[in-house]
């Protein structure tokens, strides 16, 4: 056949065979109570295969009632290796339990349609509110549930955090530091984080953290660490294990010892951590608990499940490595 763009349907198969439309159905969707001889099943089987035909996953999808599609709705925050990780290990235990997740970033100001508008999942995990608006739209293209998650919540952003700098204190560090990226999507997470680290240095007794913000290439990681070398700053609490690499970088070039006089630690446990010289100290987030509660909401949002499972967060875990 000539090569063509165009989708080959049952009709196309129940044309080619002189079989009826009907026909031709029952067999390619297997349906139940039907007496069609099994040489006729075998001659629209082959013909499909022939004929290139692939079931219409939304005529499928109306049949059964479901997409079988999860779509996780991700704020407009870079992809760090916490969230790959997490997003992927939700993605494979969906697909254990026969499901497939799809994510979708929200951007301010975006023109494009609602993804959920195209695919129609059966679920929406969202990372945060739904506004009205969004909400209706989902409603109006078929979504069944909409489940709103608490991983963007202030308990889940700001643990590690509070490990960061009780770690710190507990290497005997006083005067302590707070490095924050740039990145404007990420204003709101540093902020939060900042503020936690305040809190948990004011409960500890000691001084308030001196606050910088740090990026690559623009000599603000230099400035920092010899203002805090100046300024008799011990330990370093980074928003992240990119921003610690920054700060530790900058240290060493500048001929700061790390981690005395200056220890730092980061946050996610990201791969390069351990290949990073010196070896970077971090925070990790184990989420096997979470994935696990996020998929089973998935699945009682999708009616697979009786009850809503019991609210499970990450663990939160100091890895010390050579940089403190």
């Amino acid at each position: 056949m000539p090569a063509t763009n165009k989708r080959v349907t049952a009709a196309d198969v129940a044309r080619s065979l002189g079989l009826s439309r009907a026909t031709v159905g029952f067999v390619l969707n297997n349906t139940p109570g039907q007496s069609i001889p099994q040489s006729t099943r075998k001659r629209v089987l082959d013909e499909a295969q022939r004929l290139g035909y692939r079931p219409n996953p939304a005529a499928q999808a109306l049949r059964r009632g479901s997409t079988r599609l999860v779509m996780l709705l991700l704020p407009d925050w870079p992809m760090e290796s916490s969230m790959a990780e997490f997003l992927d290990e939700v993605s494979y235990d969906l697909d254990q339990a026969g499901y497939t997740a799809v994510t979708y970033t929200r951007r301010a100001g975006s023109r494009a349609r609602p993804l959920w508008e195209r695919l129609h999942p059966d679920v929406i995990l969202g990372l945060g509110e739904l506004n009205a608006a969004e909400a209706r739209s989902a409603r109006d293209s078929g979504v069944r549930s909409i489940v709103t998650l608490p991983i963007a919540s202030s308990a889940v952003v700001v643990s590690g955090t509070v490990e960061q700098v009780r770690h710190l204190h507990a290497r005997g560090h006083r005067r302590l530091a707070f490095a924050r990226p740039v990145d404007e999507r990420l204003g709101d997470l540093a902020s939060a984080r900042l503020d936690a680290a305040q809190a948990t240095a004011a409960e500890l007794g000691i001084e308030p953290l001196e606050v910088r913000s740090v990026a690559a290439g623009d000599g603000s990681a230099a400035r920092a660490v010899e203002a805090w070398r100046d300024s008799g700053i011990t330990g370093v609490v980074a928003y992240n294990d990119f921003v610690a690499a920054l700060v530790v970088g900058a240290a060493v070039r500048a001929g700061i010892g790390v981690p005395a006089p200056l220890a730092v630690i980061g946050h996610d446990d990201s791969e390069f951590t351990e290949a990073f010289v010196p070896t970077l100290s971090t925070v990790r987030m184990e989420m096997s608990g979470l994935v696990r509660y996020v998929t089973e909401m998935a699945l009682y949002g999708a009616g697979q499940l009786k009850a809503p499972p019991q609210e499970a967060g990450p663990d939160f875990v100091v890895i010390r490595r050579e940089s403190t």
